[in-house]
């Protein structure tokens, strides 16, 4: 039995019903991503940030190389204090 339906509108547009919402934790504005895996359709919330974004926000445009976990774990901490410091 499936969890909701929804119905395509003339411009293909669609409306999310409230149960699914709640479930994925979406609201307006909120970005989602459609996928094929196993010949289904699969509808998912898109994430906010790539790798590569959360790379340049700890370690700027420094070209990318392994990182052992603590330096990943200091480079997290620098940038928490950087943002969030106050002066």
């Amino acid at each position: 039995m499936p969890l909701a339906q929804s119905k395509v509108t003339a411009q293909g547009q669609i409306s999310v019903p409230a149960e699914v919402r709640r479930k994925l934790g979406i609201g307006p504005g909120a970005v989602l991503e459609w996928d094929e895996e196993d010949g289904l359709i699969v509808v998912r919330k898109a994430g906010l940030h790539s790798s590569e974004d959360v790379h340049r926000a700890l370690f700027g445009n420094k070209k990318p190389r392994r990182r052992s976990p603590e330096e990943l774990k200091q480079g997290i901490r620098r940038r928490m204090k950087s943002k969030h410091a106050r002066g």
